[in-house]
This record gives structure tokens, C-alpha cells and sequence, in this order.
């Protein structure tokens, strides 16, 4: 069974977002193969203008985009691993560097730029331990910006969501 996930963009606020967007947006974050028939009848506007505000939506970029979450029990082995990064200075350029490298690596799931201990977290699937280090040697390890490097194995998914509560 494959999950959907609308990703909702709030920085800045562009727009106000009403009852009805909120009803909207809430409803496609939990499933965005609904019809706009349905959601509709669900929160009590018709099937035109609620595809009026999915398009509104999407062109505002409020929607950054609709993508299927594959399931990887069904897929295939893989693992997981929660790797905290920190550099050893900062600076603009390290960091707009370390960023790209994150963004342009397709094992990399996620990755954040955070405040207190660590200067990056990320998220990389690998189809296995031999694999997670073949990705952490050209990655991670052969960066000289990088001053120490933590990995966290995932055992378990205990909860994995991207809904923004509305």
C-alpha cells in the first residue's frame, strides 16, 4: 500500500489561508488522491472551487508538491541512519557547501541545518550496512570541513509523517 504526501510551504506566509483552505490542505496531507468531488462534499464547497484552491494552492507553491511514499517492507531491504554532522568552522561558504553536497546525493532523505550540538542532521537510506559505508567515505568522511560525524541506526519506524498541523 503506498502512502501520498502533499509537502505544505508556510515561510513568509504569501497568502491567508481560510477555513476552507485549511480543510483542504488538512484532507490532502492525509491523502491526496481524494477527489475534489469528495473533499467537496466533506467540507461543503463544489467540486469547482475546491479545484480552484488546489490551484491556487499548488501555483502559490502553499502545495510544493503531491509525491508517493513507497512502503519498504514491500520494496525491498533497506536501512536507515540518522547521521549528525558537525563542521569544523562555519562560515556561508562551508555551509552552502555542505548543504549542496546533502541536496545533490540521492541517498540522502533528509537533511536539516540545525542550532545546539550538531550543525546538520540527516537521513540516508542505504540498501545495507556495506553500502551506508561506501556513502559515508565519499560523502562524509573524505570532507575536510567536516570536524566529527555520529550515526544513529534506525531500528524501528515508531512514527513517520509530514503533516503540518493546520
Amino acid at each position: 500500500m503506498q502512502n501520498y504526501y502533499v509537502f505544505i510551504h508556510f515561510m513568509g506566509n504569501p497568502f491567508a489561508l481560510d477555513n476552507f483552505d485549511h480543510h483542504i490542505l488538512k484532507i490532502m496531507q492525509s491523502n491526496s488522491r481524494r477527489t475534489t468531488e469528495s473533499i467537496g462534499q466533506e467540507i461543503g464547497l463544489s467540486s469547482t472551487a475546491v479545484q480552484r484552491r488546489l490551484k491556487h494552492l499548488r501555483d502559490s507553491k502553499a502545495i510544493e508538491k503531491e509525491v508517493a511514499i513507497s512502503s519498504p517492507s514491500k520494496i525491498g531491504s533497506h536501512v536507515l541512519i540518522l547521521v549528525e554532522v558537525v563542521l569544523v568552522r562555519g562560515g556561508s561558504s562551508v555551509v552552502n557547501n555542505f548543504k549542496l553536497k546533502m541536496q545533490n546525493h540521492p541517498s540522502v532523505q533528509r537533511c536539516y541545518y540545525v542550532a545546539g550540538k550538531n550543525d546538520f542532521i540527516s537521513m540516508i537510506a542505504a540498501s545495507s550496512m556495506q553500502e551506508y559505508e561506501l556513502i559515508t567515505q565519499t560523502l562524509l568522511m573524505d570532507d575536510e570541513t567536516i570536524l566529527k560525524l555520529h550515526s544513529n541506526i534506525v531500528i524501528n519506524n515508531v512514527k513517520v509523517g509530514l503533516d503540518i498541523p493546520l
